[in-house]
């Protein structure tokens, strides 16, 4: 096999029409919007089957991955638009310090039939660090 499954950021494709700015879509089986909370710190979790395309539309927060036993940590926010792409197999949480919620686009690609275990929380092998959260979202650590 090859190497291990990683996600991906691109930036978002823009170009301007008048006074508005148009995006370009994500391909998707499925689109859904997403409200994180704020004071969020999430579970684990992983999809077998679909791959997650993330946009963070208001706010910001922190995506972690759980890659080759190490945690990663991404910073999404509404000012730096980027889409996340997330294999299927992959790990992942967000933590929300913030006061305010964060709002997101998942444009999901199927790649089979959803599992149940597919949406369960998955215990988090090691403990988040907190500090660097929250000096990526820009807070006193």
């Amino acid at each position: 096999m090859g190497l291990s499954k990683q996600i991906e950021l691109r930036p978002l494709q823009s170009m301007k029409g008048g006074m508005a700015e148009f995006y370009t879509p994500q391909a998707s089986h499925e689109t859904m919007l997403v409200t994180v909370p704020g004071n969020t710190i999430d579970d684990l979790f992983v999809h077998r089957h679909q791959t997650d395309q993330i946009l963070v539309v208001r706010g910001s927060l922190v995506l972690v991955v759980l890659q080759n036993r190490c945690y990663e940590y991404f910073l999404l926010s509404e000012a730096h638009p980027v889409v996340v792409e997330i294999p299927p197999g992959v790990l992942h949480g967000a933590i929300n310090l913030n006061e305010q919620p964060c709002t997101l686009v998942n444009a999901v690609r199927r790649h089979g039939k959803a599992l149940e275990g597919d949406y369960r929380p998955r215990a988090r092998p090691l403990p988040y660090d907190l500090d660097r959260a929250r000096r990526l979202l820009g807070m006193v650590g």
